[in-house]
């Protein structure tokens, strides 16, 4: 697959019935991967946004939602680089030789309980060559054994919740099969964005893995190498890549509706 023309969006209303401080994650940013070449973030009422880059440089909009209904949209045109081929070959990275940044993605966190993988994680990938081959091991576990159902689940459960039903959105397969790679001391970090063609379309999360010296991408419930994708935001579990937190009473959306679409450019 040659690079591609997304655009990408995502619209979201809410009746807020007191002021309420909120944070976003809705804007993608450019990297090696990806190019964003155009934006468009408009907020009814219009209000005054703070920007920052969290620890794991993901760009999060800080607002106050007024009283009454509140509307989000966004839309980018993004130039999409294709996953690059899995490095079957990339081996299993010494702790000792971890870049710094990497290291957070080898701790237990809330959604992906590693340290209560262990044994199992030692079963899955008996036989195969430590990196890659057990990274790949573990999806095809997780695929045959745990259900993909989608819209099944509307808030993060843990790792041991899905393992314990077999059953999951797209995000609990993927923080599965973190939690087993990081009972392994194999990084692994969740990853949401926009997936062209996904059915039905919603945002989508996979999971990315450090072996070999890079980064790969790994999608328990897609083909990574075959659907365009734009990253949104990347962490150590649900917790660290909402598309929106809120401070207060809950706050749910009334309606959500992303849209991504192939474009041509000249």
């Amino acid at each position: 697959m040659n690079d591609v023309w997304l655009r990408a969006s995502c619209e979201l209303s809410f009746h807020v019935t007191a002021p309420t401080a909120m944070v976003f994650m809705l804007r993608p940013r450019s990297d090696a991967r990806q190019w964003v070449a155009s934006e468009k973030y408009q907020l009814e009422p219009a209000l005054r946004v703070d920007e920052y880059t969290d620890s794991f440089s993901n760009l999060c909009q800080r607002l106050i939602a007024p009283v009454g209904d509140f509307y989000i949209s966004t839309e980018a045109e993004v130039l999409v680089a294709p996953t690059p081929p899995g490095d079957t070959t990339a081996g299993f990275d010494d702790v000792s030789n971890l870049p710094q940044d990497v290291y957070s993605y080898l701790l237990p966190s809330r959604y992906c309980e590693s340290d209560r993988f262990g044994a199992m994680a030692q079963e899955l990938v008996i036989g195969c060559v430590p990196g890659y081959g057990q990274v790949q091991a573990i999806v095809a576990w997780v695929q045959e054994n745990i259900a993909y159902v989608p819209l099944s689940s509307t808030y993060p459960v843990s790792a041991v919740e899905v393992n314990a039903r077999r059953e999951g959105v797209c995000r609990d397969l993927a923080q599965v099969c973190i939690a087993l790679c990081r009972a392994l001391c194999i990084p692994a970090r969740l990853v949401v964005g926009y997936l062209h063609q996904l059915e039905p379309m919603d945002v989508h999360a996979w999971f990315e893995v450090y072996v070999g010296g890079r980064w790969h991408t790994f999608d328990p419930t897609c083909n990574p190498e075959l659907d365009a994708r734009i990253a949104i935001a990347q962490g150590r579990d649900a917790a660290d890549v909402a598309l929106y937190n809120q401070f207060g009473p809950l706050l749910l959306p009334q309606r959500m509706e992303v849209t991504v679409e192939r474009v041509e450019h000249k």
